[in-house]
C-alpha cells in the first residue's frame, strides 16, 4: 500500500471514531454545547412541538460548536418548512429558546443571510426566504434538503446536475495533460481498491469525492471548478443507488480506472463514455439514465 493510501485510510479511521485528522479541522470555532434536554426553556411562539423536536434531534449531533449548531438546527427547520417562508426570526427569542448568546444568533443568522435562507432589513428585521432565493448550491442546503422532506427530489436533482457536469468535465480534462493531477487520480483510485479490499467504506468514499473534485478542477473551466463542492455533497448524501460511486464494488473501480487511463492517452471521448458509464446506475434500478421530468 502507498504512503499516500495508508495517510488517508488512517485519517478516515480517525474521523470515523470522533477525532479530528489533518486537514479536517471544525469548521466552527466554538466549544461544542453538551447534547442535553433543556429543561424549562420558555416556548418560542406559542410552544411549536416541532422547533422543540428538530432542535433536540439536533443538537451534539455533529462535531460542531454552539455557532454550528445553531446554523444546522436553524437550516434545517427552514429547509424542511418548519419555519415558513416570511417567518419572522427574534435573535432575543432565538437566544433564550437555545440558551446561546446574542454573538452566537448574531453570527448564525449572517451564515444563514449569505445562503440566503433569511434576509435582515431595518425596522422590519430578520425574515425567512422563499425558496426561489435559497441558494441551491450551497453545500449545506444540499445536505440539509437531502436529508429533510425533499430528499428525493435534492437526490434526483444531484443525479442529473452530475450527468450534465462530469462526463463534459471528463472530455475536458483529457485536454489538459498534467502529470501531477493524473498522478493524484490514480492515487485516488489506488486508495479505493485497498479500501475497498479492507472493506472501508469511509476511506473509498473520501478517495472517490476527491477523485470527482480533482477531475472537475483539471478540466480548465473555472465556472465548472466552482461546481465541484456540488459534486463532493452529492457523493456524500446520495443515500440511494442512484450512481455507480455509491457502493464499493469492482465495476465502480474498473470505471475510474477506465477514467485515469483515457486521461492519460489524451483521449477525450474515452474519458467522457467512461464516466457516463460510471454515473450509470446500478442494474437493479429500472432507470438507467436521468429521465426527462413531465411539466
Amino acid at each position: 500500500m502507498s504512503t499516500l493510501a495508508h495517510t488517508m485510510m488512517t485519517a478516515a479511521r480517525s474521523a470515523d471514531s470522533g477525532l479530528a485528522s489533518p486537514g479536517e479541522l471544525d469548521r466552527y470555532p466554538y466549544a461544542e454545547a453538551p447534547a442535553v434536554d433543556r429543561v424549562g426553556i420558555p416556548a418560542w411562539d406559542g410552544g411549536d412541538p416541532e422547533l422543540g423536536r428538530v432542535g433536540r434531534r439536533a443538537a451534539g449531533s455533529r462535531g460542531r460548536g454552539l455557532h454550528g449548531q445553531l446554523v444546522q438546527q436553524l437550516g434545517q427547520m427552514i429547509v424542511s418548512g418548519d419555519l415558513g417562508a416570511d417567518r419572522p426570526l427574534v435573535p432575543e427569542e432565538i437566544g433564550q429558546r437555545f440558551e446561546v448568546s446574542r454573538t452566537v444568533v448574531r453570527e448564525s443568522l449572517r451564515v444563514l443571510e449569505a445562503k440566503g435562507l433569511v434576509s435582515a432589513r431595518p425596522n422590519v428585521g430578520t425574515r425567512v426566504r422563499p425558496v426561489s432565493d435559497w441558494n441551491l448550491l450551497d453545500p449545506d442546503i444540499i445536505e440539509w434538503r437531502a436529508f429533510g422532506p425533499q430528499r428525493d427530489d435534492q437526490r434526483r436533482e444531484l443525479s442529473e446536475l452530475r450527468w450534465t457536469i462530469e462526463p463534459l468535465a471528463a472530455r475536458l480534462a483529457a485536454g489538459h495533460g498534467r502529470e501531477d493531477v493524473q498522478q493524484r487520480l490514480a492515487d485516488m483510485v489506488e486508495i479505493m481498491g485497498h479500501a475497498m479490499a479492507q472493506g472501508d467504506a469511509l476511506t473509498f468514499s473520501r478517495a472517490d469525492s476527491e477523485f470527482h473534485s480533482l477531475l472537475i478542477q483539471v478540466a480548465g473551466n473555472r465556472m465548472l471548478e466552482h461546481l465541484s463542492g456540488i459534486v463532493s455533497a452529492a457523493l456524500q448524501v446520495s443515500g440511494s443507488p442512484v450512481t455507480g460511486c455509491d457502493r464499493p464494488n469492482e465495476t465502480s473501480l474498473g470505471h475510474h480506472g477506465r477514467i485515469c487511463d483515457a486521461l492519460a492517452a489524451a483521449d477525450g471521448t474515452a474519458a467522457e463514455a467512461a464516466m457516463r458509464q460510471l454515473l450509470t446506475v446500478h442494474p437493479e434500478v429500472e432507470r438507467v439514465v436521468p429521465a426527462p421530468r413531465e411539466h
